[in-house]
């Protein structure tokens, strides 16, 4: 173990191919798929904090219970999608980085919901209240919801690409862990492991700790930085 844990770090240190391919598809699908969720997300969330219309709880509900579905399921929802007898047949997006978005797409987007609308749910009242005596129509009232979130919204980008970084069901069904093409860290470390091949399965885990550790260490001065 000694031995497979010095040379895994030399095996980052010396700048290896194959682990610098892992990673530079790793960093593209996770910040596109992070970047597009909360585009996605950030919208939702202040709209179900700000508005109110029939049926916004029940929407609140089944968001909060699609974050939580296993990763497994969205792969498989996708694979099916993008399959050879599936509906999205003819965009080819199976086995392909694009294809992987996607599906961690799927997976992150309610999570951003959900972030955003438990941090606002606390905030918003005063907002409305404020907007209501300056009669501030409902566009300039989401505006300035969101402007005053950009400090959450920056963390909450942060938990997604924590979470796209570290997710293997659904990209390992949807992308097929393709050598120099759809292999990310976390398929990579589970194949390497399966083939006995401790060296890059380590390399790998100190990167992926290493990158969590520094997410982990951002979100904690921004969330300091709200609390005051």
């Amino acid at each position: 173990m000694k031995t497979a844990f010095l040379q895994a770090i030399e095996l980052v240190l010396s700048g290896d191919k194959q682990l610098l391919g892992i990673l530079e598809v790793t960093m593209r699908m996770s910040i596109a798929s992070s970047l597009l969720a909360l585009l996605i997300g950030v919208p939702i969330g202040v709209l179900l904090s700000t508005a109110r219309f029939p049926g916004r709880q029940a929407l609140v509900v089944v968001n909060r219970t699609l974050t939580g579905v296993p990763p497994v399921v969205c792969g498989l929802i996708c694979y099916m999608l993008f399959s050879g007898v599936g509906p999205l047949r003819h965009l080819r997006l199976l086995y392909t980085v694009q294809g992987m978005v996607i599906a961690q797409i799927m997976l992150i987007t309610p999570i951003v919901v959900a972030n955003m609308e438990a941090y606002l749910r606390d905030i918003v009242p005063s907002i409305r209240e404020t907007s209501k005596g300056l009669g501030l129509s409902a566009g300039k009232v989401f505006v300035i919801t969101a402007a005053e979130s950009r400090y959450q919204i920056i963390s909450t980008y942060l938990l997604g690409f924590a979470r796209a970084t570290a997710e293997v069901g659904a990209v390992s069904m949807v992308g097929g862990a393709i050598a120099y093409k759809t292999n990310v860290m976390t398929t990579a470390i589970m194949n390497s492991t399966s083939r006995g091949d401790f060296t890059l399965g380590v390399a790998l885990g100190i990167i992926l700790l290493a990158i969590s550790l520094v997410i982990n260490v951002v979100a904690y001065f921004l969330q300091r930085r709200v609390s005051r």
